[in-house]
Order: C-alpha cells, then sequence, then structure tokens
C-alpha cells in the first residue's frame, strides 16, 4: 500500500512539527484511496505532550461526525517525534487501533507512513507503507 501527500502539504506539516518543539504535534488525516486531500491540526491532550501525543477527543469526534454526514472520509492520523526517528514507537503501537489507517510520522526534517493493522511488522501493529509526493498530482494544501 502506498500514501500519496502532496510536497506542499507535507512541507506545511513539518513546518507544523517544528513550531510545536520539543513537544508532539498531532492531527487526522482526509483523503481516500491512499490519497491525502488535507488535514486538520488537533491539540495534544497527552498528559506528557513532550512524549506521547493524543489528538483532541472534540476535534476527532468532530471529524467523525463529518464523515458520516457525507463530509471528507478519515484516512488517518499524523503525529511527530520532534527528538526522535520517524518510526513508530512501542507507544504508538499500544495506542493505535489496527482499523487500516494511516499514521504519518514526522520529526521536522524525514516523514513516514505506517499502516495501523493487526498482526503489523513492527509492535504487532504497524505495516511500513511507501510515502509518495512525485505521484500526488492535483493536490493542494488545503487543511
Amino acid at each position: 500500500m502506498q500514501v500519496f501527500i502532496s510536497s506542499a502539504m507535507l512541507a506545511d506539516l513539518q513546518l507544523i512539527a517544528l513550531a510545536g518543539a520539543p513537544e508532539e504535534i498531532c492531527g487526522i488525516l482526509f483523503g481516500r484511496d491512499g490519497r491525502v486531500s488535507g488535514y486538520r491540526v488537533a491539540q495534544n491532550v497527552a498528559d506528557d505532550p513532550g512524549r506521547h501525543f493524543e489528538i483532541d477527543p472534540v476535534t476527532l469526534i468532530a471529524a467523525e461526525r463529518e464523515q458520516r454526514e457525507g463530509g471528507e472520509p478519515i484516512l488517518g492520523y499524523y503525529h511527530s517525534h520532534p527528538a526522535g526517528t520517524v518510526s513508530p514507537s512501542s507507544t504508538d503501537a499500544q495506542c493505535a487501533a489496527p482499523d487500516g489507517r494511516v499514521w504519518l510520522i514526522l520529526n521536522g526534517e524525514d516523514a513516514a507512513a505506517w499502516h495501523s493493522v493487526d498482526p503489523g511488522e513492527i509492535y504487532g501493529r504497524f505495516v511500513a507503507m511507501k510515502l509518495d509526493c512525485a505521484d500526488a498530482k492535483g493536490q493542494t494544501a488545503a487543511k
């Protein structure tokens, strides 16, 4: 499986990640068929946002409601590892539902996409996905 995201959108997310450091930033990715069409920034409401992330439930519930009412589907989530790699952590795996959604992890410089499934190759929850910006033609940096 592959994730397509425009280079402009990925650059926007990297800037948000850099601006949020040293705390982890997070949000929701919208799209279908592996193509990211937009994103929504969410507040990180984790007890320790410097080490973990938790998407603000109000933002997540609103996005789920909009999807049910015919809005853009939720493709997955993004978050940052400001002082780390773009590989999922064991904590990420413990918190991820095996719902097949995309997890985009950024660190302000690099990015990687992961598929949240059961069983996954990494911590029993994630499978690596190809992240493609070159073939994301026609996408805009809609937020």
